[in-house]
């Protein structure tokens, strides 16, 4: 179990990481119309009623018995000073016993990419991870071309593995992803990626 009933929130020098909440639809829903076209090309395709409240209603309900089960941990990153809304980051598919594992995943609005905040976040769930949850691997995979994502998981201790054939259904097509994992004892040597 990741807390129970104990409140998840990490703290970096920008921004509070939290569970979504049922007030943050609006921010919500109007930063990811505004970075559709930004976000469309690396996620999954979005349902029609993707931005409708009652889907974010079903994904508030799943944060909060994601947290409570273990199975999951998503948060909303939420800029100091003024509450804004900038993205989300979630260590997704926890598996425990041997594999002390789980897969990170992440967007951020238009906006607010390449300032460093989605970077931020990372260190600091790589950090909780590690540190709280005591998870032993964390892994991660973008699309190859995706050069800002890869860039980004390799400044923040991840690794190349390599490549995953018709890993995800990104746009409507199965694409390969390349596979990237940071390891709390990590013992390994720099690699290349391809």
């Amino acid at each position: 179990m990741l807390g129970g009933r104990r409140k998840i929130r990490l703290e970096t020098e920008r921004m509070v990481l939290r569970p979504p909440q049922h007030g943050d639809y609006r921010a919500w829903s109007a930063l990811r119309e505004d970075s559709a076209e930004f976000l469309k090309p690396w996620e999954p395709t979005w349902a029609t009623d993707h931005l409708s409240r009652k889907s974010f209603t079903n994904r508030v309900y799943w944060a909060q018995r994601s947290i409570a089960n273990g199975t999951a941990l998503p948060l909303f990153l939420i800029r100091r000073g003024d509450d804004m809304l900038l993205g989300a980051i979630t260590l997704d598919n926890i598996r425990r016993g041997p594999a002390q594992a789980g897969t990170t995943g992440y967007w951020v609005g238009a906006p607010f990419a390449r300032q460093g905040y989605m970077r931020e976040a990372i260190m600091a769930l790589v950090h909780h991870s590690f540190a709280v949850m005591d998870i032993s691997r964390i892994e991660a995979g973008c699309l190859p071309e995706n050069t800002p994502s890869r860039r980004l998981l390799e400044s923040c201790g991840y690794k190349y593995e390599g490549v995953a054939q018709s890993y995800l259904q990104i746009n409507g097509r199965w694409r390969n992803h390349v596979l990237y994992a940071n390891l709390r004892l990590d013992r390994r040597g720099r690699t290349e990626t391809g």
